[in-house]
């Protein structure tokens, strides 16, 4: 591996950790949310994910591993992988209270609370550092499946890049909120959010360097395919449920498609 490539995939993982500024600024610098908007952007996310991850992600996880282990053995190998990824972000999904949750929906409108929001300072300061580090743990393995992405194939981790950063705005909504309330000060509650977000390049930091002496076809295959597990739930299980609560049912579906769309046509520019 290059060093170029090693600054190019954690470059971009750093830009998708760190969109949850742009959710913060968003709640910090709007009076009210573009719903039918974020409802697009974040089918049209979901739509990127789901096509290169069951297209192109875990094809050459499959291909790396049946390589390296045979037939049989790789094949098995990549679906236990990729529901394993799967298994994971599901359970660091259930460790989060569904109160503090970062993927239950917010709205630009709730930084401006009720007198009767105002004074529950201490309560409201906890739920946004919990929500906090709910998105921090939730960003940990995307940073790692995103630069890991990035690292092997550029050309799908750009796509995955501006995928995850479009996630990760609501995200930023979600913290800024909270610590807005509990002390008043806009330049906290962005400052968490931004901190939030930098578990996403730790995250690709850390896998990174665990994992770098033991890189080879099977490591690769079955990190792959646990990215592809990864990025499906996400998709599945985050990105749909929310888009469809932000906005119209169908929109997310159309922003799903042309998510798809996108991303096929990308990946056949690389050809």
């Amino acid at each position: 591996m290059r060093p170029e490539n090693i600054l190019f995939a954690f470059s971009l993982t750093l830009f998708a950790g760190l969109a949850t500024g742009i959710g913060s600024g968003l709640a910090l610098l709007t009076r009210k949310t573009n719903t039918r908007f974020l409802s697009i952007a974040l089918g049209f996310s979901a739509g990127v994910m789901i096509y290169v991850s069951t297209i192109e992600i875990f094809v050459k996880a499959k291909e790396s591993l049946t390589g390296a282990l045979g037939e049989k053995p790789g094949s098995w190998a990549a679906v236990a992988a990729f529901f394993g990824g799967m298994l994971l972000i599901g359970l660091i999904d259930r460790m989060v209270p569904k109160a503090d949750n970062p993927h239950e929906m917010r709205k630009v409108e709730d930084m401006h609370p009720g007198p009767h929001q105002r004074g529950d300072g201490a309560r409201l300061m906890r739920m946004g550092l919990l929500t906090a580090l709910a998105v921090g743990i939730h960003n940990f393995p995307e940073g790692l499946a995103t630069f890991t992405a990035a690292l092997q194939e550029p050309s799908v981790g750009i796509p995955i890049a501006v995928a995850i950063a479009i996630h990760n705005i609501p995200e930023g909504i979600a913290v800024s909120i909270p610590v807005f309330y509990a002390t008043g000060s806009r330049k906290k509650a962005f400052y968490y959010s931004f901190l939030s977000g930098l578990s996403e390049p730790l995250g690709a930091v850390i896998g990174f360097l665990l994992l770098a002496p033991f890189f080879n076809a099977v490591t690769m295959g079955i990190l792959f395919a646990s990215v592809a597990g990864i990025m499906v739930f996400i998709s599945l299980d985050e990105l749909l449920p929310t888009a469809r609560e932000y906005g119209e049912a169908h929109l997310s579906i159309y922003g799903l498609v042309a998510g798809m769309m996108v991303m096929a046509v990308s990946l056949l520019l690389f050809l």
